[in-house]
């Protein structure tokens, strides 16, 4: 059997939205999206887990570097952070940002930062919206 490994490093950052489709009346979006419509949008402090895999390096004992996981990885937290995901940002432009478009674009954002990284391979990434609501995002 195969061994795996990963390692994970958690993230945090602060941002608003609004769920709202510009084609739907506002009774629609208020029956689809309830609280969440208003026009002042709402906030979360987000939790993000990334989830790093490959070889252990017999060099340095390491999957990946920490510092750079660390400093990769918020650069793309900071386009989020403190943000109007809906105004502030270029991906929600055409997305409502649910918890889990969020974390898809987080995702392909940090796939493609590690991706530059040799050797590791981002395993998965699990966003927090609240302690008792998050999302999973990977590959199979």
């Amino acid at each position: 059997m195969a061994l795996k490994i990963t390692i994970s490093k958690k993230f945090e950052f602060s941002a608003s939205h609004r769920y709202w489709r510009d084609d739907w009346s506002e009774e629609q979006n208020k029956e689809a999206f309830d609280l969440c419509v208003s026009p002042y949008g709402h906030g979360h402090n987000y939790e993000l887990h990334v989830t790093a895999a490959g070889p252990v390096d017999p060099q340095t004992g390491m999957i990946i570097n920490l510092t750079a996981l660390k400093q990769n990885v918020s650069e793309i937290v900071r386009q989020f952070d403190h943000k109007y995901l809906n105004l502030d940002t270029p991906f929600f432009k055409d997305r409502i940002p649910t918890t889990e478009n969020i974390a898809l674009v987080l995702f392909d954002l940090i796939e493609a930062k590690l991706n530059e990284l040799p050797g590791v391979l981002l395993d998965r990434i699990r966003l927090y919206e609240r302690s008792d609501l998050y999302v999973d995002v990977w590959k199979e």
